[in-house]
């Protein structure tokens, strides 16, 4: 699993012009599953996810994980995290999952999320053209993938 995680003030989604999803401070979490990705790979990365360090603190130092913050999780799936621009100049995604299983890696990623913590967790909807909208805090973005641990 591949994930661009990004620290914001605030997000929402909209699906066909109408307002989906909302999150106040917290992370925004965009997640691609690819065809080798398992359920060991979601609990990996929910973990890792939820007690990252990445809120300021009172000294303003990065040293507070969304729970500690009270904040909140918008995780939307997004398998074009999986693209490959090595030939040419269109990407191929023949490294991301199929929809089947995507969505059961994806759900399984949700249900820890919600397992391990007590923190508002909001998602987009699988395979639907989504328009999200966030304020970047910091800025802060992290790239994580389950396959090299980082």
């Amino acid at each position: 699993m591949r994930c661009v995680i990004q620290r914001v003030t605030n997000a929402f989604i909209e699906i066909d012009g109408i307002r989906y999803a909302t999150i106040g401070n917290g992370l925004l979490v965009l997640i691609g599953v690819e065809n080798s990705d398992t359920f060991q790979d979601a609990a990996w990365l929910s973990n890792k996810i939820v007690n990252l360090r990445i809120f300021n603190d009172e000294h303003g130092i990065m040293n507070l994980a969304v729970t500690d913050v009270g904040g909140e999780l918008m995780v939307v799936s997004q398998f074009t995290l999986h693209a490959s621009t090595k030939k040419g100049n269109r990407p191929s995604y023949i490294r991301a999952a199929n929809p089947e299983i995507a969505l059961t890696v994806y759900e399984e990623f949700i249900r820890k999320l919600k397992e391990d913590n007590k923190v508002k967790i909001c998602t987009g909807k699988f395979g639907a053209h989504m328009r999200i909208s966030l304020v970047n805090d910091g800025p802060v973005t992290i790239i994580m993938d389950t396959k090299n641990k980082e």
